[in-house]
């Protein structure tokens, strides 16, 4: 079989991202909390010109420190290359090293690395699901390696339920599906075109024909393209 589900491989991915995220998570956390939480809140006027008005209500807040501009994107030593400040550039609140930033995004590529190693498919049904966030700037800007991935990614599915322009005819093969996942594929009229479940652990394949107008997933993961899929 050309795609042999590895037993585990869900397992595989949890773990990378357990690893390698969980500093870069808690970085990212006290990146965006810390500032936050130390601002003093603004004091709103209750008479004079700058006071609102009678049932006027006050303006929302937003949680979202402003971001470093481009050209204050600088390390502490050292130069950031071309790409490096693409990844940057509005990523950065004002007031963090950006280069604790930049670092985010490098321990994607490396996740990325593992996986590919440990079982291609699992790496690119994390992209597909959102579990490896972020993917897109990451590889686009610092490991360009793997576009591979970002394109068959994108012809993917995730569980859910897709509709109209979301369905794409073609074959599809499932990713470490559960002992839940079923599926299923109708037409205009809301008849079944097509359903069915898959056994825990053993990868199935299904063709999504041109007269589909929705396809549900659910408990499989995510579904990637085979052969000239669109």
């Amino acid at each position: 079989m050309r795609y042999p589900f590895r037993a585990g491989a869900v397992a595989v991915l949890a773990a990378v991202l357990a690893a390698c995220g969980s500093s870069s998570s808690d970085r990212e956390a006290d990146r965006v909390a810390g500032p936050t939480a130390s601002r003093a809140p603004l004091a709103v006027p209750s008479s004079g010109p700058d006071a609102p008005a009678s049932g006027t209500p006050a303006a929302p807040r937003t949680s979202e420190p402003p971001k470093l501009p481009v050209a204050e994107l600088t390390p502490a030593t050292g130069s950031f290359t071309k790409e490096q400040k693409k990844y940057l550039t509005d990523r950065v609140p004002r007031g963090m090293d950006p280069a604790a930033v930049l670092q985010t995004g490098q321990e994607t590529c490396d996740r990325l690395d593992y996986l590919v190693k440990a079982d291609r498919d699992v790496a690119v049904g994390g992209i597909v699901t959102g579990e490896i966030p972020d993917a897109e700037p990451a590889v686009e800007n610092l490991c360009a390696r793997h576009r591979d991935l970002l394109r068959e990614a994108a012809r993917g599915y995730a569980d859910g339920t897709y509709e109209g322009d979301g369905v794409r005819p073609g074959r599809y093969r499932s990713v470490s599906p559960t002992g839940n996942c079923s599926w299923r594929i109708t037409g205009a009229d809301g008849r079944d075109l097509a359903s069915g479940p898959a056994a825990a652990g053993e990868r199935s394949r299904i063709t999504v024909p041109a007269s589909a107008r929705a396809f549900t997933s659910t408990g499989c993961y995510a579904w990637l393209p085979e052969g000239d899929s669109r």
